[in-house]
């Protein structure tokens, strides 16, 4: 029997510190009873010093005293109830079902910690896996089993481009953390206008929950991703927005707890927290089916150097970036072509997988577009007169790109081939003019 714990040397923030405790392992869940409360708080053993031990409460502290709480530790990590009744199924950032359809009810049970996969036995990504856009698809190919992240910025439609993605899914969970009310109404509305709904998983944590939940929501997605990925066979992409919320709760808690801030103030173990979550990516030898994450992250100020886009980008494989001025041209998606790239788009492409000429379809339209960015620059300097014939058939170039090529609009989605197709007409139009 657990033994229980009367009383607090500390209340913290978000966290409870009890001394003379024995027994007890790092990342235990807690459960918090509360005189006059029928249902015990949750949290979970973030640091153990000798017998001094510190919860994080998931729910805050505000209704804890330190005479009168009551403190049992459970000895064992959080766990996930996993079947495939998790399909359709729509979760708060604890777990808990928002939908009104109860409780998952499950012989399974895994801890959301996950575990490292053995580089020995991870397969290499080579399948390519289509988004439906053609600035993805055609010049930054996503893979099966790869991370690859999208860089936005505040305001710009990364959660209307998630949903479109998502939306095209064989099987999506979806992860937010941090959104509002009237977003996560979104994302559940344009799930079941494209009947997408029943092959999903959402775990929902809104702005106005917790932050200290925003922990623990992208491991309960991840973990059911695992579960749908390796148990039972299918090819699931996984969506975590807003990864820029995640890092400041983890951030919060790091300050709470007094550790020495390193880069605008997040801890120094950010990196290795992040490769916790990205490095369940992949394909498993001797296991069926993929994961794949899209993490979305939101650049403040739109600095693409900030601690978090830069940390994930050492971790993942590419990245999609979002850019303001393509935004304000009513262009959607609004993907800056030059800086996003995938890392793996050569293995998963080519004869067998798309076409032969995929790779130089590709490289020519980033050559004539990087050109067209170029002359615009100069544009500030010399004005259109002074141009040459060849430098205003590239500003044409690059103007039918952008508003034929990246652009598509909120509904509209390319099959590969028609991407291609699109990408050779561009260029035949181009070489003829």
């Amino acid at each position: 029997m657990n033994v229980e714990y009367l009383g607090l040397r500390e209340i913290r923030g978000n966290l409870i510190i009890l001394d003379k405790v024995n027994n007890v392992a790092f990342d235990d869940i807690v459960e918090i009873k509360i005189p006059n409360n029928p249902r015990p708080i949750m949290g979970r053993v973030i640091q153990i010093i000798g017998d001094v031990v510190i919860v994080l409460v998931f729910e805050g502290t505000h209704n804890l005293s330190l005479t009168n709480t009551i403190t049992q530790f459970t000895g064992k990590p959080m766990t996930l109830p996993l079947s495939e009744e998790i399909l359709g199924r729509t979760f708060d950032g604890m777990g808990r079902p928002l939908d009104g359809f109860g409780r998952v009810y499950a012989p399974l049970h895994r801890d959301i910690n996950g575990t490292y996969i053995n580089p020995t036995r991870r397969i290499y990504p080579r399948a390519p896996l289509f988004t439906g856009f053609s600035a993805i698809d055609g010049l930054a190919t996503l893979v099966k089993g790869q991370k690859l992240p999208i860089f936005s910025g505040d305001g710009l439609p990364h959660d209307i481009l998630a949903a479109c993605i998502a939306a095209n899914a064989e099987i999506v969970v979806f992860a937010a953390m941090g959104i509002k009310n009237d977003t996560a109404n979104y994302f559940r509305r344009i799930f079941e206008e494209n009947n997408a709904l029943n092959r999903s998983v959402l775990f929902l944590n809104l702005a106005n929950d917790p932050p200290a939940e925003r922990v623990i929501t992208p491991r309960l997605a991840l973990t059911a991703a695992e579960y749908l990925a390796f148990d039972l066979g299918y090819d699931v992409l996984v969506i975590l927005t807003d990864m820029t919320a995640y890092a400041e709760a983890v951030r919060e808690i790091s300050s709470v707890l007094g550790e020495i801030p390193s880069r605008k103030g997040y801890p120094g173990y950010l990196y290795s927290d992040f490769a916790s979550l990205y490095e369940r990516a992949g394909i498993i030898h001797g296991k069926p089916g993929s994961l794949t994450q899209i993490p979305i992250l939101t650049m403040p100020g739109d600095d693409i150097t900030h601690p978090v886009a830069d940390l994930t980008g050492y971790i993942t494989e590419g990245q999609i970036v979002l850019e303001r001025s393509l935004h304000n041209q009513n262009i959607f998606p609004p993907i800056a072509v030059l800086p996003s790239l995938s890392r793996l788009m050569k293995d998963g492409i080519g004869e067998g997988k798309t076409i032969p000429e995929h790779a130089k379809i590709a490289h020519n339209l980033f050559s004539y577009y990087a050109q067209a960015k170029e002359i615009r620059a100069m544009l500030s300097v010399i004005g259109e007169e002074d141009l040459s014939e060849s430098d205003k058939k590239i500003l044409f170039f690059g103007e039918q790109f952008e508003q034929k090529f990246i652009r598509q609009g909120n509904a509209q989605t390319r099959s590969i081939g028609e991407t291609l197709a699109l990408a050779n007409k561009i260029l035949g139009d181009f070489i003829t003019r």
